[in-house]
This record gives structure tokens, sequence and C-alpha cells, in this order.
């Protein structure tokens, strides 16, 4: 199929046609920057969320992210899904088999699931998925739902990505140590402790408010004078959320196999999006992903012609062996390199 008719079909809320955009972008085949040029002027209009979910794997984002579609479906709200799985670094291949697990929405025709493959890349999202997630946008889905691979501690790109950032924790997650950690702890504005039915889940969930609070300066934000414990229970309190204009991340405990706690869920994201639009920080994150975005294209764009309008490559070849002797070091031949690109030269010997 033509770009032309791409956009036709796109114009036309197609969803073959968002399929072969899809496919066009991931491949970055000859075509797909127009096609996203053409969506980018109706991004920001029909009032689109973005939610990302990550976590460490066997958290249950694949079951919880169902839940959340069965949820905005009740609402009659149109979800899009793009669920990003690891690509083997020996085989190359994929399993993407978060659409099998996400079955009982699978044929909803109010939902689209796209599963992505990371093709090597680090940061839990693929390079192409915030520009998949445009295409939904643009498609006109209300919620778009960006579901990372199995994250560890530094696969930070969905707080790049997602307006609202929910991090999905099991009671198997670590102590209240790893939960002091840098990284993927940091990001998130909502944390869910699933599998909330299994033994020590109260416990682990209350220690995760505990190090929330001791990284703010207040470790003892959802407990009341006397040590009188918040009504609600901690995590479950909607006066928490908020203080002194600034988000405070609530720890929510679910279990997503029986849809307990989505409802609570459901309501978190609503709250942290009032609270975006109302702090201005919406625009702010918007602009931000923008500029993000632009370097990233610009950067896509100087590897495409470093490795296909010079001889980098050729270059590379005729001094892998003095390296390889250490007659040279990588960054003799690096500079080397770059000064024949940067003034049009060739290789010599």
């Amino acid at each position: 199929m033509t770009t032309d008719r791409i956009l036709e079909g796109l114009a036309r809320r197609e969803p073959a046609a968002l399929a072969r955009a899809i496919t066009l972008v991931e491949n970055q085949r000859d075509g797909f920057e127009r096609v996203l040029s053409h969506t980018h002027g109706l991004l920001g209009r029909g009032g689109t969320r973005r939610v990302g979910i990550t976590g460490p794997p066997g958290a249950g984002k694949s079951t919880l992210t169902e839940a959340l579609i069965q949820r905005f479906r009740a609402q009659r709200l149109s979800v899009g899904v793009v669920a990003v799985d690891p690509t083997s670094p020996f085989t190359g291949g994929a399993l993407l088999g978060d659409r099998i697990r996400m079955e009982s929405v699978s044929l909803d025709p109010g939902v689209f699931i796209r599963s992505m493959a990371t093709r090597g890349a680090q940061g839990g999202l693929a390079t192409t998925t915030e520009e998949v997630a445009d295409l939904l946008e643009a498609f006109g889905f209300e919620r778009v739902l960006v579901e990372t691979v199995g994250v560890g501690q530094t696969e930070l790109d969905i707080a790049r990505t997602a307006e609202t950032t929910v991090l999905v924790l099991v009671p198997e997650s670590g102590d209240g140590i790893q939960a002091l950690k840098a990284g993927v702890m940091e990001i998130a504005d909502i944390y869910v402790v699933n599998k909330g039915d299994r033994p020590g889940a109260d416990k682990f969930r209350q220690e995760v408010e505990v190090m929330l609070g001791l990284r703010r300066g207040n470790a003892f934000r959802h407990m009341a004078p006397h040590h009188r414990a918040v009504e609600g229970g901690a995590g479950r309190s909607k006066t928490v959320d908020l203080a002194d204009g600034v988000w405070e991340p609530p720890v929510l405990a679910t279990v997503a196999t029986t849809g307990v706690g989505v409802d609570e869920l459901a309501a978190a994201l609503d709250r942290h999006y009032a609270y975006l639009q109302a702090s201005g920080t919406l625009a702010v994150r918007r602009r931000q992903r923008l500029a993000a975005r632009t370097r990233a294209v610009l950067e896509r764009k100087l590897r495409r012609w470093l490795l296909e309008a010079t001889r980098v490559e050729e270059l590379l070849a005729l001094r892998l062996d003095e390296v390889a002797d250490g007659r040279r070091s990588p960054y003799d031949v690096a500079k080397e390199i770059l000064d024949q690109v940067t003034t049009g030269g060739g290789a010599t010997r």
C-alpha cells in the first residue's frame, strides 16, 4: 500500500490503514516520516491520555493492562495499546505474547493492540514506540497505554513517553532498601503493588510508602497524629495525593486477575491527569517530549547519513587490524574517521 493510500485510510479511520502505518513507521520504510509529519498536526486535540505501565518481569503488567482496558471500555472510551517485548540478543526474535494475555479484549473493535519488539533498543521501549503512540493518538483513541518490557532499575524511557507512569511491583520485588535505590523507583507517578493477595503484600506496600516519604523528607505523611492511621489505610487515602501543590504518588494494592483495586487505580489516573492540567505540568511535559523527539529524529538522521552517505564502515575496516594489534587505539581511529568524514576525504592506508 502506498503512502498516499495509507494517509487516505487513516483519514477514514480504517484500522487496516493504521496497522500498515505502524508497520511503515516501525520498519522506517520510505514515506514513514511523511506519515508522522501528517499525524503531528492532529496531536493534542482530542484529549488523549497516555499512560505508561512498567515494572519488573512477572509483576502482572499485561494482566493489569487488560483490567484497565476493561474498565475504560465500560466507560465507552476507545483504547490503543502498545505492548513492547524484548528482542533476543542471540536469535533476534521476540515472542510478542502480550496479545495472548489480553485475549478478552483483543477482538473488541474499540481496542487496538500492537505488540512491538525492542530490536536491541535499551531503556525498556523500542526506538519507535513513541511514534507509534502518536499514530494511535492521531487516529482518535482516547486512552493510549504503553506497556514496557520487564524493566530493571535504569530503563526509564517510559517516563519521557507517557503523561502518567504506573510502576507495577509485587511483594517479591524486594525490601525497603531496594525501594530506596535510584532509577525506576523514582520515575513513577503512581505505584501499584499487584498480586496484593499474596503474603507480605501489605507490609511491602507500607515499606514502599515509607521509603517514598524518606525520599521526599516526609516519611510519615500517611500517618495521623499519635500514630493513628489515615482513614482508608496506607496508600488508599485520596487526601495525600496533593501536598502544597506537589503530586504525592499513591501506593495502591491490586489483584489484577480478579479486578480488585483496578477502580482505585483508574481513579488515581484521573486525579493525576487533573493535577497535570491544573498545575500546568501537562503542557510542560508535552513540550519536553517534543524537544526530546526532535533531538532523537536528528540523531537518527545523522546515524543514517553516517552509515549510508559516508565511508565510515570502510574506514573502520581498514584500521581494525591496527587496533586489534595495538598499533592504534580506538580513539585515534575514531578521530581519523571523523576528520575524514567532515573534510570529505577518502580512506587512506
